[in-house]
């Protein structure tokens, strides 16, 4: 059940990190997808025109409201944050099929696509607007 209280939806994602930077690369991938995928689902609530807006980590988490996009920029600021080597080139993109994906490695690893699953491909993927960890880096953290 997600936490009603931010101090509890707080204290889950700092459990869900330390937890994950110890996991191997894929294993971790699924664990932070399906923490995120598991938050209650709105239809609309960030847009890529508002991407200078767009809260912090923190304040994702104190607004408690996540539509697809949301939900992508909460995995990427995990997978951010936890500052792995080998989780070190993920990007939210929004596809030009209107798709918000978080991928590593390019297409390597596929999240926010389905709950316990992450999508291990080579696939080509048509990126239309694109946020990268360095960006996030830069303005966030």
């Amino acid at each position: 059940m997600w936490p009603s209280e931010f101090a509890d939806r707080l204290d889950a994602w700092y459990q869900l990190r330390t937890h994950a930077q110890q996991l191997p690369p894929s294993s971790a991938l699924i664990t932070i997808n399906d923490w995120w995928l598991s938050t209650p689902w709105h239809a609309y609530h960030l847009h890529w025109d508002d991407v200078e807006d767009w809260p912090d980590p923190w304040t994702l988490l104190s607004d408690n409201v996540y539509c697809d996009v949301a939900r992508g920029l909460g995995i990427l600021y995990t997978i951010t944050l936890l500052d792995r080597e080998d989780l070190a080139c993920a990007s939210l993109v929004l596809t030009e099929e209107g798709y918000n994906l978080v991928l590593l490695d390019q297409t390597k690893y596929i999240l926010n696509w389905e709950k316990n699953t992450i999508v291990n491909t080579n696939q080509e993927v048509k990126v239309k607007r694109q946020l990268t960890q360095k960006q996030i880096q830069a303005q966030y953290l």
